[in-house]
């Protein structure tokens, strides 16, 4: 279980998260969503341990994350954008992480999945965007760990990739993990979340299921109900 209690973060006087209280339980797929500059990313990466919070703590299976950074061995993550060396080639980088991670991975199936095969030889810097997703997405889901933290995932994809996400997303969740999830793309979000969390200039506005949400707004979809929210809170 993923815990976040009373979370501040701040940028000079721009103020990200104020005061955000979470509980993320075992076991699902959930989206945490919100728009550009609601907190979403920064509250990630103090999951991560990738940004440090002015104020608040994080817990993971009880255990508070920033007095331990051994417990982001339990957690695969994909990053909105990944920069990757340009002079490596694929196959060096799948190598270069498996040997920084030093654990055991699992990435032959992967590469089939994505048609990554025919790529595996080429410099990273010749690979368009979506095939540099497609790597992305390997390196992210060839380690086995309980917790997986996907931001954006479907940028860039085909939908043929996009398909073959959904199914690997369901398939990791029959398998008892964690899955977090931003996304712009509302039909995807629907398509594979159990929960929703929705941010707004930094707390927490909406935690329930998709259908709670349909509900509290009045609306017939997810697209149409996070429209909803937006509009209330411009006007």
């Amino acid at each position: 279980m993923i815990k976040i209690d009373n979370l501040h973060k701040k940028y000079g006087k721009n103020k990200i998260l104020t005061g955000v209280d979470l509980e993320i339980p075992e076991k699902g797929i959930f989206a945490i969503l919100g728009p550009n500059g609601s907190g979403k990313t920064t509250m990630i990466k103090s999951i991560l341990g990738m940004v440090v919070p002015e104020k608040g703590d994080i817990f993971i299976d009880g255990q508070k994350t920033h007095s331990n950074g051994l417990y982001r061995k339990n957690i695969d993550y994909l990053p909105q954008i990944a920069n990757f060396p340009g002079n490596l080639g694929v196959k060096e980088l799948i190598k270069m992480i498996k040997d920084l991670r030093d654990t055991k991975a699992d990435e032959n199936a992967l590469i089939q999945r994505f048609g990554l095969t025919p790529f595996l030889d080429k410099k990273l810097s010749n690979l368009s965007g979506g095939t540099k997703q497609k790597v992305n997405l390997v390196l992210t889901f060839m380690f086995d760990s309980q917790i997986i933290i996907l931001d954006e995932p479907t940028t860039g994809l085909d939908p043929v990739a996009l398909l073959n996400l959904k199914e690997l997303i369901a398939e990791e969740k029959a398998k008892g993990k964690t899955i977090l999830v931003t996304s712009h793309i509302m039909s995807f979000v629907e398509g594979i979340a159990d929960e929703i969390v929705f941010l707004l200039e930094g707390k927490i506005y909406f935690k329930g299921s998709i259908q709670q949400l349909r509900e509290k707004t009045n609306e017939v979809d997810l697209e149409h109900a996070i429209a909803n929210i937006l509009k209330e809170n411009n006007a």
